[in-house]
């Protein structure tokens, strides 16, 4: 059974080592019908900090395709996707091709396997934000149309998809891998030294992610959004590890002096996976504009704004971890006060998250294995 899976983007690394992980146990435990991986990335996000890091942190093995995507528009970067990945399918005509998530990387090699009639199982699907302008929300919804295995991390995704008429036998409830990565390295997570680096107490800080095109890209968006942080810094000390082009578009537009060094609004480089995890569960809250980290928080149980108007992570809404404040600042400052006049939360999760148990990997590839042939 030769399969591929497909990785391009940080949030695509940290769902896809659990899969990794489950495909080496089953072949250690059934010698006899082994899987055969193949690992391609994209090369959608390329340097050390949003990639290789990832690689070292979450004990992935070194990808055996690279298809050095790189930046650009999302058409240039889609279809360079789609161009490379058809190649890569030609030669190895694999018997399934595994995407997750909603970046480009997943519709590209999605659209380029179904062309070729190859099965795709695509891991998270299902959420919806219902908001068309979000990129990965048309990358999403084209994903699930043409995936043979959906394959759900939440009770609301699978209401999603039966709304839009998917047949009951492709869907799959399996619960979130990203809580599989979670519960496999919290422990060594728990071991960095990133709050004492960065002289940090514990609950002491909030920390701060945004990266997305509509908040980043524009002056005027991000103006508001530094104007927020420096507002909410007053407050207390925040954390920025800045996302790449976030930190290019404050040179850009010239907007340095909303983060003056002498603030309480620290911008640091983007960390790997164990020491953001380590940051974020050491924190009193979270701002971001951030699908993985909605649902990072969640697990651990640390309470989230979001920058945003619409989340495909609803259920984190409903577990009470996350709160969406639009663009407006004043919500967004009223919020953080009341996290700071309450008591910080516990570490019970919200009976919600029954399947977020860190098994999400070994149900897939039990499916895969003993649900029917790979072959619709």
């Amino acid at each position: 059974m030769k399969i591929i899976l497909v990785a391009g983007a940080r949030p695509n690394f940290i769902k896809i080592a659990p899969l990794i992980e489950a495909i080496r146990r089953y072949n250690g435990s059934s010698p006899g019908k082994p899987i055969q991986s193949i690992l391609v990335h994209t090369g959608q996000h390329y340097d050390y900090q949003m990639s290789q890091v990832f690689f070292k942190d979450l004990d992935i093995p070194e990808p055996d395709i690279h298809l050095e995507a790189g930046s650009g528009t999302h058409a240039q970067q889609t279809g360079k996707v789609m161009v490379e990945f058809e190649k890569v399918l030609l030669k190895e005509r694999p018997e399934l091709v595994i995407v997750v998530g909603d970046v480009n990387s997943t519709l590209g090699a999605a659209v380029s396997s179904a062309k070729l009639h190859i099965p795709v199982a695509h891991v998270e699907a299902g959420l919806r934000s219902y908001d068309r302008e979000m990129p990965e929300e048309v990358n999403r919804v084209l994903t699930d149309v043409i995936s043979d295995y959906l394959f759900v991390p939440t009770r609301d995704a699978v209401e999603n998809l039966r709304k839009e008429g998917v047949p009951q036998e492709k869907i799959y409830m399996v619960g979130n891998v990203m809580a599989d990565s979670l519960v496999q390295h919290r422990a060594k997570a728990e071991q960095s030294a990133i709050l004492s680096q960065l002289k940090l107490e514990k609950k002491g800080y909030g920390v701060i992610t945004v990266h997305r095109p509509s908040n980043v890209d524009d002056r005027e968006s991000l103006a508001r959004v530094l104007t927020m942080l420096g507002q909410v810094s007053s407050l207390v000390p925040l954390v920025f590890p800045a996302h790449p082009r976030t930190r290019k578009n404050i040179e850009r537009f010239g907007l340095q002096e909303l983060v003056p060094e002498s603030s309480r609004l620290r911008l640091i480089e983007p960390l790997g996976y164990l020491d953001f995890v380590n940051l974020v569960m050491n924190s009193r809250f979270v701002i971001t504009d951030s699908g993985g980290v909605q649902e990072e928080t969640t697990i651990l149980n640390i309470p989230c704004i979001t920058w945003r108007e619409r989340t495909e992570w609803v259920i984190t809404l409903s577990s009470g971890t996350n709160v969406l404040v639009g663009n407006d600042a004043d919500k967004a400052i009223a919020a953080v006060r009341k996290i700071l006049d309450s008591p910080p939360h516990s570490d019970k999760k919200s009976s919600l998250l029954d399947m977020w148990d860190g098994n999400a990997a070994v149900r897939i590839i039990e499916v895969l294995v003993n649900e029917r042939s790979l072959r619709p």
